[in-house]
């Protein structure tokens, strides 16, 4: 036997070298299927840090922090939890926290009420069920600042279109001061947000509608069940769990409330519609107390995550049963 002949693999050899590389290329080849979707979704996630996080992170970070814009330019002291001490202690606060408690009991209910109401109705097939579904979406694809200044120049006492129509239909009203009296301004607000909603979650309780089978419905009236029972036995409990994303999508964005408060109200008359988000707002760009007004908005976003991990609760018992 030569060196040359010594020295060159066995077969068992060579199998196991050409095992090792295969499983290194095929060990490369899953990491970089691996890496594609977080490729893919890496646009996404920087524009969501970028825009959500580190604002969010940034907030937090001020609102342990004194700083008057009017004083300085940059953060001051450490003051670490005055900011929220004095938030609770604040009667103004406590006063936004009522008002946007309020606007957003009235708006989810009236516009989930009013939403399911129009789908059942729209359910029924008629000649302009298709039409009418079309022009649903249209007050809600009204931007919330343009939706504001229109419902301000319709109600003006003096040139306003719908208060001259309402005057007219119902007399007593004719010396109201939709957006000066404070209740009255409440109403309002609660009312654009309304008009605003309720046709959207009506579209996506149609939805929910559409995916009751028929035979369910058949099976029940033959059963001897009328309209009522079959909405509660039938309807109800099949578009629970429907009616819980739109109430907690509803309540999340009354929470959040501001454009109409701005382009309606400004807050007025005195306080009677300074919602939480607008107070926040008022603090910061008004008043220039930036380190408030962060630790206000923490406070929202606390809410705001209270309200979600209670969704989240509930939703998973539903699916538990």
């Amino acid at each position: 036997m030569t060196a040359a002949t010594a020295e060159q693999p066995t077969r068992p050899e060579r199998a196991q070298r050409v095992s090792a590389k295969g499983t290194r290329r095929s060990g490369r080849r899953r990491r970089r299927n691996l890496a594609v979707p977080y490729a893919h979704l890496a646009p996404a996630l920087i524009a969501i840090v970028l825009t959500t996080v580190y604002p969010l992170v940034s907030a937090l970070v001020t609102s342990f922090r004194h700083w008057r814009l009017n004083e300085t330019r940059t953060p001051g002291r450490f003051v670490g939890f005055d900011q929220y001490v004095r938030a609770f202690h604040d009667g103004t606060f406590f006063n936004s926290v009522w008002v946007t408690a309020w606007f957003t009991l009235l708006s989810v209910t009236l516009s989930v009420g009013l939403g399911l109401a129009i789908a059942l109705i729209l359910n029924r097939r008629g000649p302009l069920t298709a039409l009418t579904k079309a022009l649903l979406i249209l007050p809600f694809a009204v931007a919330p600042a343009l939706k504001g200044f229109s419902w301000r120049f319709m109600l003006n006492p003096d040139h306003g279109v719908y208060d001259k129509m309402i005057g007219a239909v119902l007399p007593f009203t004719a010396d109201v001061n939709w957006l000066g009296e404070p209740f009255w301004a409440q109403v309002v607000v609660v009312l654009t947000e309304v008009w605003g909603w309720a046709p959207l979650i009506a579209l996506m309780l149609l939805g929910g509608l559409g995916s009751i089978p028929p035979e369910v419905h058949e099976a029940a009236r033959v059963d001897g069940c009328g309209a009522w029972q079959r909405f509660r036995y039938v309807t109800w409990p099949l578009l629970r769990p429907l009616l819980l994303i739109v109430i907690f999508l509803k309540a999340v964005f009354s929470l959040k409330l501001f454009d109409q408060v701005v382009t309606i109200t400004g807050g007025g008359p005195g306080r009677a519609t300074e919602t939480l988000n607008f107070y926040a707002y008022a603090q910061g760009f008004k008043f220039l107390d930036i380190g408030y007004a962060s630790a206000i908005s923490w406070i929202l976003v606390v809410v705001l995550g209270v309200l979600a991990a209670l969704y989240l609760f509930i939703m998973a018992r539903q699916e538990a049963k």
